[in-house]
């Protein structure tokens, strides 16, 4: 089976009521412990590269180790760009290999986002890609993306229906409260997500696919894997579970899914590291280490996502 576009992916979970959930990827491990757990629960699945990931790992390992899932797997799966700022970066995942890429310009006005994100529209439909626009700004810190609280902003519904109609995106990521990052907050308290936001823009986009950044949500045991040896994280991280899950059953078909990933690997290469201090074999460490990231991509289909058998 071939890579796929989120096409058919988005509709299905839209009438379906679930999400597909878009796991960043940046080694082997990673993307072995993502697409094992998505193949034993049969669930469809994007794997998304940021550029910083590109620049880590270039851009070849990373298309030949996507490749490998699939004829692995056998799943659908979709290869997708996470935050390109740029036709440039766009242009050069669409021609080598991608099946779908974002183009994040929500740093621009709403005009001069409206026209680059247009230009990369004509560009990867011409070839068969589908492209994710982005409106409003999302507080925090991942990879190259960098937005203090000053700046971030909700996105507004009154601009959506002009920005999809005038671009030709086929999905569009909205700011209603989650954070990029491990996004803390106190005991006792939690982030509140802006579903009028959320209600309002599917009112407004009737059908059309909407996608969530941000959206850590840390399970406790593996908080608790991370403080035991060494880590220093909040009680609580994240947003809340059961309000990712209430975005899935609304206009939500992508839910993005990356320091959660980091987290669960960081936990059990620490704790690995902690129980043998003179192991130097990187496949004792990083096996353990694709195990719970496995364990991490089952609890977010089953217990956030909703996909499971759905491939």
């Amino acid at each position: 089976m071939p890579l796929v576009t989120t096409k058919e992916m988005f509709k299905k979970a839209y009438d379906g009521g679930y999400a597909i959930g878009a796991f960043n990827v940046n080694n082997m491990e990673i993307i072995q412990g993502i697409t094992q757990a998505a193949a034993d629960l049969r669930a469809p699945l994007i794997l998304q590269v940021s550029a910083g990931a590109r620049k880590y790992a270039s851009h070849v390992y990373l298309m030949k180790l996507v490749e490998a899932a699939v004829e692995d797997t056998g799943l659908p799966i979709c290869l997708h760009l996470d935050h390109g700022d740029s036709f440039e970066i766009c242009k050069s995942c669409i021609d080598g290999g991608f099946t779908s890429v974002m183009m994040d310009g929500s740093k621009f006005s709403f005009e001069e986002n409206i026209r680059i994100t247009s230009e990369v529209v004509k560009y990867a439909h011409d070839r068969g890609v589908v492209v994710e626009g982005e409106l409003g700004r999302l507080a925090g810190v991942e990879d190259d993306v960098n937005v203090s609280a000053e700046d971030s902003s909700y996105t507004r519904p009154e601009e959506v229906q002009e920005f999809v109609e005038r671009t030709g995106v086929d999905s569009l990521a909205i700011a209603i409260g989650t954070s990029h990052g491990a996004y803390k907050f106190k005991p006792g308290t939690k982030p509140q997500l802006q579903f009028q936001i959320l209600e309002e823009v599917g009112k407004r986009l009737p059908g059309f696919p909407i996608v969530l950044h941000g959206a850590s949500s840390v399970p406790q045991e593996f908080v608790k894997a991370i403080n035991s040896n060494g880590g220093a994280l909040e009680d609580a991280i994240g947003v809340p579970e059961d309000m990712l899950r209430q975005a899935a059953s609304m206009a939500v078909c992508k839910i993005n899914i990356d320091s959660d990933l980091r987290l669960a690997m960081t936990a059990a290469v620490r704790e690995h590291l902690a129980n043998h201090p003179g192991d130097f074999d990187p496949r004792q460490f990083l096996k353990p280490g694709r195990e719970s990231i496995k364990a991490m991509v089952a609890h977010k289909i089953n217990n956030v996502l909703g996909c499971a058998g759905q491939a």
